[in-house]
Parts: structure tokens; C-alpha cells; sequence
């Protein structure tokens, strides 16, 4: 039988967004091993008949000693699982599962999930990443590139040349994130789902929810996601005078989508492509984003929502009174472009379709390099 060791920085980066991909292989008789620091997610893998194992990864830190821990764990999995390809997603699994592989000249496909901040800003830690990213991808199999200004870094930088694919993001499941029927009510309410942190938007999603609710007493902003500590007291402040409703983490965000008009996501943060924007069209929801990659891609301006300029309240509060102005049937005709957007494009199964693909192609070759050595 032959195995897919995955490497991932968290539970929910392979459950929600790759689940799809997980059952396939299983389906067509891998053995699928997941290597990622334990979580919730973790025991629904299990059941579905993955081998875990537990994995220590330091999301931020840059400790030198710890990045070298998670190299010789990294080499020390693949030693004893021997898989037959590994796939891996985010900065850290690729850099340091990628030198595993080639240390150990074992099958390797990447994901680059965003580019994140310290690769995107120029500076010592960008070059660094860059030094690290060559070493790492030097005799990798494939990278799936998620937008098209990720791909165009690494070809810049002359990492992975010829190795590159693009793939629509992490895509959506369009069979679980069905069609949301459109509220008809005197209230309009907006959701902000994410992390909640500086580089999401989340300042000027704040900022534009005191003013239009200020103006515009009918109106309602959610806010769904982990908060950072920085924000906590500000936001309770506007929770305790009525400005926003916060869910906290949401397991199941149609629950959420199906009581609120519109999704908000005024992102700066280096992403791949979003998925709350994905997930979020695929129910019928019309989407306002920020006009940069990782964002713009899943948005229509004016069609299926509306783009923002990058860290401008102001453009933000005026895309939101200009969706305030139109009546319900307009805004129902912005989600349902959104849902024929993604059954288009952003079809999750594209992205499973491409990983089975080049999968098999590394199975084949490996499979005749044996065929050819029983031969000799």
C-alpha cells in the first residue's frame, strides 16, 4: 500500500480545507498520515482511518534550536513511515518538511497557502525565508501556488523554476456550502470572520461598524474568530454598547451566514486565497474585500460584492452604505453571482483533481524505477 505523509501547522488547516482531498486517497487505497500539533479536528481524521502523529510547531517563533527540532522530528517521521510522497501546507511544514525530503530524496509536493508577512515585506527575514525556500524546494516533485502574485515571487527569486502550478486556492465544497435562502428583514447585518487581528482589517471593520450603526440603527455586525489579546478589551467595550455581536470561534459558520446579508473581509494580510470569501459566495452571500491578491480573485466588483481599497476605513464605510442603498432583490442577485462564481472556478474538487494527478505521477515513476531495477 502506498502512503502520503502530510505535514500542517494546524488540525483545521487539513480538516476543513483539505478534508476532500484526504478521503479521496484513503478511497483509492492510501495510507494517509497526518503530522500536526493535536486539536479538535485531530480524532475526526482518525476515525476517517489516518495514522497521526503528534507534531510540536512553533507557529511564530523564530528560535533557531526549535526550527532545528522540527527539521530532525520532520526527517525522523519520514524515516520511519517511509512514505511514498509528502505533501505539506504553510511556511513552516514546506521549509523544513521540504529539506526532510530531499535529505532523505523522498517525493515532495508543496502548498504555499500565502506568502505570509515576513516573506511579503522586504528586510533580513524576508531574505532569509527566500534562502530557506531554495534550499527546501531544490529537487521538489510540484508547488501549488494559490494566486498568481505568489507564483510570480517565487519565479522572481528563481525558487522551484518549471515546478510551479496554480491551483484555485483550497477551493470550496460546494455540496457541504449550499445556497443560503436571502433574508427579507428591516435589519441589515454584516459578519466579519476571521483571526481577529491587525493584518485581517479587523481596525477598520470596527471602525466602520461605529459609524454605520451610529447612522444607521437597522444594521448589525457580527464578528466570528479568535480574538488576539490586544483586542479584547475594545472589543467587549463595543460588544457591552451594542456595536457588534461577537460569536467568539464558530464550528459551523452557515449558522452564522444564514442570519446575516453580507460577508466583510478587508484583509492586508499576505494570504493565498481567502476562504471565508469562498465559502461565504458558495452560500449565496454577497462579499465586500480588500483589492489585493488573495481577495480580489473571488470578487466581481460591483457583480458579486464590492473591493476595497487596502487599510482605508473610509472606502470601507462607503461600499458598505452603498450596499445599505440597494434593495433586497439586488443584493440576492449579488449572492447567487457569487455561488455561479465559485461553481466555476473555485470548485474544490479542481484542487483534489490536481493533487491525485501529480500524485499518481510520482506512483508511476516510482513504480517503474522498481519495475526497471527488477529487471537489471
Amino acid at each position: 500500500m502506498e502512503k502520503v505523509l502530510i505535514l500542517v501547522n494546524h488540525d483545521v488547516v487539513i480538516y476543513n480545507f483539505r478534508k476532500e482531498l484526504v478521503e479521496r486517497l484513503l478511497e483509492d487505497g492510501y495510507e494517509v498520515i497526518i503530522s500536526s500539533p493535536y486539536g479538535e479536528r485531530i480524532d475526526d481524521l482518525v476515525q476517517m482511518g489516518c495514522e497521526y502523529v503528534e507534531t510540536t510547531i512553533s507557529r511564530h517563533g523564530t528560535n533557531i534550536l526549535e526550527e532545528l527540532k522540527l527539521l530532525a522530528h520532520y526527517r525522523k517521521i519520514i524515516k520511519e513511515f517511509k512514505p511514498d510522497v509528502v505533501l505539506s501546507y504553510t511556511i513552516k511544514p514546506n521549509i523544513y518538511g521540504g529539506m526532510a525530503c530531499r535529505l532523505l530524496n523522498v517525493p515532495y509536493i508543496a502548498n504555499i497557502t500565502g506568502l505570509g508577512t515576513a516573506v511579503e515585506n522586504a528586510g533580513i527575514m524576508q531574505k532569509i525565508t527566500i534562502l530557506l525556500y531554495k534550499v527546501a524546494f531544490k529537487k521538489i516533485n510540484c508547488v501549488f501556488f494559490q494566486n498568481t502574485e505568489n507564483m510570480q515571487f517565487f519565479n522572481d527569486n528563481k525558487i522551484a523554476i518549471g515546478k510551479n502550478r496554480l491551483v484555485p486556492g483550497s477551493g470550496v465544497n460546494l455540496d457541504f456550502f449550499q445556497p443560503l435562502p436571502y433574508l427579507d428583514n428591516s435589519t441589515t447585518e454584516f459578519v466579519f470572520i476571521s483571526r481577529i487581528m491587525k493584518e485581517k482589517g479587523i481596525e477598520q471593520y470596527l471602525e466602520a461598524a461605529e459609524y454605520i450603526h451610529n447612522k444607521y440603527p437597522n444594521t448589525k455586525f457580527h464578528i466570528c474568530g479568535f480574538c488576539e489579546q490586544a483586542y479584547e478589551e475594545r472589543l467587549n467595550k463595543l460588544q457591552e454598547d451594542g456595536t457588534v455581536i461577537y460569536h467568539g470561534m464558530v464550528r459551523d459558520i452557515r449558522k452564522i451566514l444564514k442570519k446575516t446579508h453580507c460577508t466583510v473581509h478587508p484583509s492586508y494580510y499576505p494570504e493565498g486565497i481567502s476562504n471565508i470569501l469562498l465559502e461565504s459566495s458558495a452560500c449565496a452571500r454577497p462579499i465586500i474585500t480588500t483589492n489585493r491578491s488573495g481577495c480580489r480573485e473571488v470578487v466581481d466588483n460591483g457583480i458579486n460584492g464590492y473591493v476595497v481599497d487596502q487599510k482605508n476605513s473610509l472606502d470601507l464605510i462607503d461600499k458598505i452604505e452603498e450596499f445599505l442603498n440597494l434593495d433586497n432583490s439586488t443584493k440576492k442577485l449579488m449572492g447567487i453571482a457569487g455561488r455561479k462564481k465559485v461553481e466555476n472556478e473555485f470548485d474544490r474538487q479542481i484542487v483534489v483533481e490536481a493533487y491525485i494527478s501529480e500524485i499518481n505521477d510520482i506512483i508511476k515513476k516510482i513504480n517503474g524505477i522498481v519495475a526497471i531495477r527488477e529487471i537489471i
